[in-house]
Formats: C-alpha cells, sequence, structure tokens
C-alpha cells in the first residue's frame, strides 16, 4: 500500500515533528508579521488542519492563509496542497539552518512582545520618587497643592499598570497609586472633606491589601480612626486603631502612630486608663524595627516627636490634665522649632502653640496662653488646615468660661482666633471648624 503522505503540506510538517498545537502556534505567529494590521488574523481549527493536510480541499484556502503558509515553508500556496513530489524529485529537504531563522525569527518577535508588556524601570524608579517627595514635603505644600499632585500620581500609576504584565511592576505600582490615594486622604481631610478623606483612606487600604503591602495598610487604617475619632465616633476609632496594631510587618514609627490615635479616642471617651496606656505604648521604645512606608518613605507618612508630643498633649486636655498636656505640648513645640526651617512643619508649630495655651487656660493663665498664642499667627492660611483648627476653637471655647468673661485680653484673643478660622483655606469648601471640633471639648 502507498503510505507516502497526500499533500506536501503533511511531508513538511511530518518533517519537522509538529502536531496540530505546533503547527497553530507557527501559524498563528507567522500571521500576526505577514498581514497587515488591522485586519482579521485567520484562524485554524483542528478539524481545518487535519483538512488540509490529508489533502480533501477542492480550492485553496483564502489569500491570507495562503501568504501566512507561503511564508512558513517557503513554497507556493499551490504546490502545498498537491501531492509531494515523487522519490525520484523528492520535497525539499529539511533545512536545519531554515528552522534555526524561523526559531529565532519567533523568539525575537515573541521577546518584543513581552517588551511591550513591560514599562521601564526608570518611569517606575520616577514614579516612586515623585510620590516619596511628595510625602516627604508634604507640610510645604497648601492642601490643595497635595490633592492635584496626588491625583496625577495616582492615574499615572493606574495608566502604566494597565501597561505592564510583569507581576513585580504590577505590584510596585499599586503600592505607588496606594500611597498616592493615602496623601489624597490626608489633604481631603485637611480641607474638611472628611466624607472624601474616608473614601480615599478606604481605596488606600484596599490597594495595600491588594499589593500584600502591609505597612499602608496600617497607615489606611490610622488615617480611618483618626476620621472616626473627629467624626464623634472615638469607640470605632480605637477599635480601628487596635486592629491595625495586630498586622505583621510594621515598624517602631507606624505602632507608636496608631497608639497615639488610639489614646486621643479613649481620652474623647474619658477612659482614663485606657487612654493612659495607650500613650504610654506609643512612647515606648521598641527594638528598632522599620517598614518601607512609616520609615522608608516617612515624611506624612512618618510620625515625628514633635507630632507624638503634640497628640499627647492633645489627649492629656482631653483628661482635663493640664500638667502633662502643658508638658507634652512644649515639648511638642521646642521639638518642631529646632528643625531646621525648611523642614519646619507650620501645623505643627501652630497646633503645639493651641494646646500649650489650652493647657495653661485649664490653669487659669490667660497670659500665658496668650503668649503661647504668638506662634501661631504667622501659620499661613493655607496651611490652617482641619487638626489645627479643632485646636484654635477649642481654646476659642475655654475662653468662654465664666473665670475670663469681660477680660480685655480674652476678647481680644477670641476675636484673633475667629479672624484665624475665617481665613483658613479649609472655609473655601465651607467646612465647619466649629463642628468638626465639637467633640474636642
Amino acid at each position: 500500500m502507498d503510505e507516502r503522505p497526500r499533500t506536501l503540506l503533511k511531508t513538511l510538517v511530518a518533517q519537522r515533528h509538529w502536531r496540530y498545537g505546533d503547527f497553530v502556534g507557527h501559524f498563528t505567529r507567522t500571521a500576526e508579521k505577514v498581514i497587515k494590521k488591522g485586519t482579521a488574523n485567520p484562524t485554524i481549527s483542528e478539524a481545518q488542519f487535519r483538512r488540509w493536510t490529508a489533502g480533501t480541499i477542492r480550492t485553496l484556502p483564502g489569500p491570507d492563509a495562503c501568504r501566512v503558509l507561503e511564508e512558513m515553508f517557503g513554497v507556493s500556496a499551490a504546490a502545498l496542497f498537491q501531492a509531494p513530489p515523487s522519490p525520484e524529485s523528492p520535497a525539499p529537504a529539511f533545512s536545519l539552518k531554515d528552522e534555526i531563522d524561523m526559531t529565532a525569527r519567533d523568539a525575537s518577535s515573541e521577546a518584543g512582545a513581552a517588551a511591550s508588556a513591560s514599562i521601564s524601570d526608570t518611569t517606575l524608579d520616577q514614579l516612586r520618587d515623585d510620590v516619596a517627595v511628595l510625602a516627604r514635603r508634604y507640610n510645604t505644600f497648601s492642601a490643595f497643592e497635595v490633592l492635584q499632585t496626588a491625583r496625577k500620581l495616582r492615574e499615572e500609576a493606574e495608566e502604566h499598570r494597565d501597561r505592564t504584565q510583569v507581576p513585580v511592576q504590577q505590584q510596585d505600582l499599586l503600592i505607588i497609586a496606594g500611597q498616592a490615594c493615602a496623601l489624597l486622604s490626608a489633604a481631603a481631610f485637611d480641607l474638611g472633606s472628611l466624607d472624601g478623606a474616608t473614601r480615599l483612606a478606604r481605596a488606600a487600604a484596599l490597594y495595600g491589601e491588594t499589593a500584600r503591602f502591609t505597612p499602608l495598610r496600617a497607615f489606611a487604617g490610622g488615617a480611618l480612626a483618626y476620621i472616626a475619632y473627629f467624626s464623634g465616633r472615638p469607640a470605632e476609632a480605637a477599635q480601628i486603631a487596635q486592629r491595625a496594631q495586630m498586622l505583621s510587618g510594621l515598624g517602631e514609627i507606624a505602632h507608636r502612630r496608631l497608639a497615639a490615635i488610639e489614646a486621643r479616642a479613649h481620652g474623647y471617651r474619658g477612659d482614663a486608663a485606657a487612654a493612659q496606656q495607650a500613650v504610654d505604648a506609643s512612647r515606648r521604645e521598641g527594638r528598632g524595627e522599620t517598614d518601607d512606608l512609616h520609615d522608608g518613605v516617612a515624611g506624612e507618612f512618618g510620625f515625628t516627636d514633635e507630632r507624638l508630643a503634640m497628640s499627647n498633649a492633645s489627649t492629656c486636655l482631653l483628661l482635663g490634665d493640664g500638667e502633662q498636656a502643658e508638658a507634652a505640648a512644649r515639648t511638642a513645640l521646642e521639638l518642631a522649632t529646632n528643625n531646621p526651617r525648611a523642614l519646619r512643619s507650620a501645623r505643627v508649630v501652630g497646633g503645639a502653640a493651641a494646646d500649650l495655651a489650652a493647657s495653661r487656660l485649664l490653669r487659669d493663665d490667660l497670659d500665658g496662653a496668650g503668649d503661647a498664642l504668638e506662634r501661631l499667627w504667622a501659620v499661613p492660611g493655607e496651611q490652617r488646615a482641619t487638626g489645627l483648627l479643632t485646636r484654635t476653637a477649642r481654646v476659642r471655647r475655654a475662653l468662654t468660661d465664666q473665670r475670663f468673661r469681660r477680660t480685655p485680653l480674652a476678647d481680644e484673643i477670641s476675636d484673633r482666633l475667629e479672624h484665624f478660622s475665617r481665613l483658613a483655606a479649609q472655609h473655601q469648601l465651607g467646612a465647619r471648624a466649629g463642628a468638626l471640633a465639637a467633640m474636642e471639648g
């Protein structure tokens, strides 16, 4: 019986030891090279492959399929679907050189496709640096500037994430987008938009969860706890902060920040024992653990000694402990003012000054409160954010106490504080600092 292949195509496929999967892979890659872009590439089913090699077709395939086959085998389509030459006139011999050349072309094409599915490491490094610079210089920008810049950075990270299929780059871009979201949340909070800040903090937490980056989840958890506290939900704030502290992979600064936020929540609830325990935890020296966000990027993601002292001063004020509050506020003010001017945070200086004034009013020291506020008046309008305005509102309420009524100095300070709040950037959103600060009293 004559067992010779009925088509030259079958002979050439057999010489290459191709099965259907091998054939269709080469066919598809060749079609991508020879068929004009924008035109649908021909596809080959397994049944069609069997008919081609068996020689049971009556007419040649379509023009595009013929072009692909001719490119693959270097033989006309008509010859491919005819019987192979007789032994006296053999079919073109299998060429090792041609096979190597074709393999090289395929490898080059596939490598190019892989390269187009990634982004430059330089682009990734620049995005990472841009987010870090914004975090580290947060206090030198207005909240509006942070909002605009961080929004662009998040959009860029998402655009690049659509362009890469490299898992490591995908993870890095998720982290960058999440950090931008966290900064957006901070800016929204500073502008008095608590709803917007909440949504953005939750988005940052989700980015952190997707990227398996627990420091970002912890930072976002702290932001959500802080927002809950300012929204008059201190029990919820304490629970969120406690859950965030249970995450693994956090450094000492992350734990210190979360403990300070938890202390504020307990202070608002009047739980002096729990508040003091959290304050002690925030001051406790750890074993020097660090993480890539709170320590590596730092800036707004960090928690400096002056911010810790200022936060604890507010906790002590909530508990009515003027002595501890004054000591903590003085520490915060000294640390902040000792920083180089370029690194000095006007918000921290102003907040510590307001807390120092409030602590002195607890001791009936009106003149001392007036002296403390001298550092407050210089804070620019664009830096008068939510946290600072709540502190000044607390001082204004203290001045309405019977002890200070009809006192010219108390009236003067109260008027200046009202003017200070009226010129805050936050009021451009229509936020009401007094309402936000009600729970600080």
